[in-house]
């Protein structure tokens, strides 16, 4: 049975997760618990899967966790804030930690996991993306494995799983397109914070969904790539695929393409991700390619998508420029999805940010280096939001 702690249990991965080791408890046992603010859902969780610690980021709320699981014998250590997050993430005999915190709030307690030995399931692309620099030195210091657990990048592991060193030539990111895939351009004044919510395919939350929307989702995840698997930018391609059954494809040298096809279920990654290497069998509903119908593909509309090629860009530049990217991009999307600015000021603001960053880029970035261009970026976007005329904008 493996030991697993869970970062972000309340969100859509981490219940997801939960689903998982509730189905194979002869598999799985859970070692702590860390979540955002969602105090009744903790509870319940922590109810339910009987961790050893629990964490609430929300630091206020602890008092009110502390006696909604009062009656509990034996009580879990609880904690509160980053700081218990961080606490959660090293704690005890967990073999594997499951980030599924959202946003570069990630980092730290990712950080704080690896250094503790343990192997990381990572549904937290903003990890690799903002700290890479420092992140992949720390996997290869402490020996642990960095097993990708969103859709795309599971893909790709799981098609490498055999390939010899060297034999990796082109990684191709299948992408949905998200909520305005098939809008012409001369509609997107028009979109309201409802529409970009308004996944065809995926079941996310609020901020990744207005990323699917915007396809930033998928220049983060090029990042990420590169990080991951250490292919050049000018190697890592970005394909529209609307059906979603394909998660992502690898080329090798001799030109052979493998694909990893399944049904749009973020299970079936993250479940991958924390039992390798092995596979277990599950009664999820098999795919059908009958039923899934003709498989299509188009390129990128690069006039649709603008975020895209600030990710490339970011990505290229390197150094504490993709942290930068991560942070702009974070904060540009709560304002979003604030009615504070309009869909299209998102990558306005993005890019403003990364070139007003370009003289101050840390080319090999240490750890406060990264959280200081995170913070500096979050301020610049508000900073910039503020000379934008508000949007008329209506859910």
């Amino acid at each position: 049975m493996k030991a697993i702690t869970l970062l972000g249990s309340t969100g859509s991965i981490g219940t997801q997760t939960l689903d998982i080791v509730a189905q194979y408890p002869d598999q799985f046992r859970i070692v702590g618990l860390a979540a955002g603010s969602n105090v009744k859902m903790l509870a319940e969780q922590i109810r339910q899967f009987k961790p050893e610690i629990a964490a609430i980021c929300a630091e206020d709320k602890l008092p009110e966790l502390k006696e909604a699981v009062a009656d509990l014998d034996p009580q879990p250590i609880l904690l509160g804030g980053e700081a218990g997050a961080i606490e959660v993430a090293r704690y005890g005999d967990a073999e594997s930690v499951v980030t599924g915190i959202v946003g570069c709030a990630g980092l730290l307690p990712t950080i704080a996991a690896i250094a503790a030995g343990k192997d990381i399931a990572l549904a937290n692309k903003e990890t690799l993306i903002a700290g890479g620099p420092v992140v992949i030195p720390l996997v290869e210091k402490h020996g642990v494995k960095l097993l990708p657990a969103d859709s795309e990048h599971s893909a790709i592991f799981q098609c490498l799983q055999g390939v010899p060193p060297g034999g990796l030539r082109r990684i191709l990111l299948t992408a949905s397109g998200g909520a305005f895939r098939d809008w012409p351009v001369e509609k997107l004044p028009e979109v309201k914070v409802a529409d970009a919510l308004k996944h065809p395919n995926w079941s996310m939350g609020r901020k990744i969904t207005v990323d699917s929307a915007t396809l930033m989702n998928k220049g983060l995840e090029v990042i990420e790539a590169h990080f991951l698997f250490g292919l050049d930018y000018d190697d890592i391609e970005i394909v529209i695929h609307p059906q979603s059954i394909i998660h992502s494809l690898i080329e090798l040298q001799d030109t052979s393409v493998l694909a990893q096809l399944g049904w749009p279920d973020m299970r079936l990654p993250l479940l991958y991700a924390m039992s390798w290497p092995s596979r277990i069998y599950t009664d999820w509903e098999r795919l059908d390619l009958v039923k899934a119908g003709s498989l299509t593909f188009r390129e990128p509309d690069h006039q649709k998508y603008p975020c895209m090629q600030l990710a490339y860009a970011a990505g290229r530049a390197g150094g504490s420029m993709p942290a930068v990217l991560n942070a702009a991009n974070e904060q540009a999307v709560a304002l979003f999805l604030e009615e504070k600015i309009g869909f299209l000021d998102i990558p306005k603001v993005i890019e403003r940010a990364c070139d007003r960053h370009q003289s101050d880029n840390q080319r090999n970035p240490s750890l406060d280096d990264i959280l200081a261009a995170d913070k500096w970026a979050r301020q610049e976007v508000l900073s910039a939001s503020k000379m934008l005329e508000k949007p008329v904008i209506s859910v």
